[in-house]
């Protein structure tokens, strides 16, 4: 129809630049005309791959990973790529599932959030012919790209802003024990409290699980304590939600009772009250950035080819309504 070789077709809709203008406008114009489009599986079987990106990660309740599915999605698609989400729950035995599912879909790469690896976890990641990219959780003795923030630099922000406040009794929602991110997070908060001069109470660092319900009780136990904290640093958005709640059902006022702090804002954040003050990750700019090393992984054809990278992003510091100085250093009307 078009008058032209079944390999100048080829090459026509792959890149049009490649051919004349009249020549892809006949191309196009006779695809129109039969209704013709690409067949993917057809293309990943000659490939060996398909257009697709898997991104794994360990909870969709997380507003978090949202945002972070959405600039991977954008940047994907930009580069011709689609996208497909899946959810390990925090579950290694899902997690490898989830990675073989997707290697045998023929993904072009995957872009995962992981959980606590076994060794045998460890070695299996390591072993993926498939490309990989890690984000959030970086894995001790994996050799593959990674993206994430410094961790302990949120906590010694957050931490360090409520020492200058006057608090010294600072308690702190950790993480689940012992994720990257989580140890990460308590590392850069016993060190500031030990830069300022006050030896940790570790009976005030308590183990949220990045679950809301664990918050909520831990602050429940925190805030009962004959000894309770004047201010908590928190390590993630969804349990800083939780704590507020258990404060609040306590009859505490934040921040005139306890300062609040949080990793992550926060959805709805200029509706609540109070507006807390966290430190923020630079989501888009992180998405962008492990999508891109995942690209680069995809078209070089060979992961060996390029040695591991990683990004380090510094977070931002937001002040809110939900800090102050402790009732005792405040001034009286």
């Amino acid at each position: 129809m078009a008058n032209v070789s079944i390999s100048t077709v080829s090459v026509a809709l792959k890149n049009g630049t490649q051919v004349t203008p009249e020549t892809l406008k006949r191309i196009t114009d006779a695809a129109e005309s039969v209704g013709y489009r690409p067949d993917p599986v057809a293309q990943s079987l000659k490939a060996g791959r398909s257009r697709l990106i898997g991104v794994v990660v360990g909870s969709l309740q997380n507003p978090w990973f949202g945002d972070l599915m959405a600039g991977i999605e954008e940047t994907a698609l930009q580069n011709h790529h689609l996208v497909t989400l899946s959810e390990t729950r925090m579950d290694v035995a899902r997690e490898r599932g989830i990675i073989d599912a997707l290697s045998g879909q023929r993904v072009g790469g995957i872009i995962i959030s992981p959980h606590l690896p076994t060794p045998e976890h460890l070695q299996y990641l390591s072993s993926l012919k498939t490309p990989i990219v890690v984000i959030d959780h970086q894995i001790e003795g994996l050799k593959a790209d990674f993206v994430g923030i410094d961790n302990q630099l949120a906590l010694s922000m957050l931490t360090a802003h409520l020492l200058r406040l006057g608090h010294r009794r600072i308690g702190h929602i950790a993480g689940l024990s012992g994720l990257w991110t989580a140890e990460e997070r308590k590392k850069g908060f016993r060190d500031t409290l030990l830069a300022g001069g006050i030896e940790p109470d570790e009976a005030l660092i308590v183990d949220g699980q990045y679950n809301a319900e664990v918050a909520y009780d831990q602050t429940m136990r925190l805030m009962t304590r004959p000894d309770r904290p004047t201010a908590i640093v928190v390590a993630n958005n969804l349990m800083a939600l939780a704590t507020l709640q258990a404060i609040n059902d306590l009859k505490f006022r934040c921040p005139d009772d306890v300062s609040l702090a949080s990793v992550d804002s926060v959805p709805w954040g200029s509706v609540i009250h109070p507006q807390l003050t966290v430190v923020v990750q630079p989501i888009a700019e992180m998405a962008h950035a492990a999508t891109g090393f995942l690209m680069d992984r995809i078209n070089a054809r060979g992961s060996q080819l390029i040695p591991p990278r990683e990004k380090i992003f510094v977070p931002k510091f937001v002040t809110g309504r939900s800090t102050a100085p402790p009732t005792h250093l405040r001034r009286p009307f």
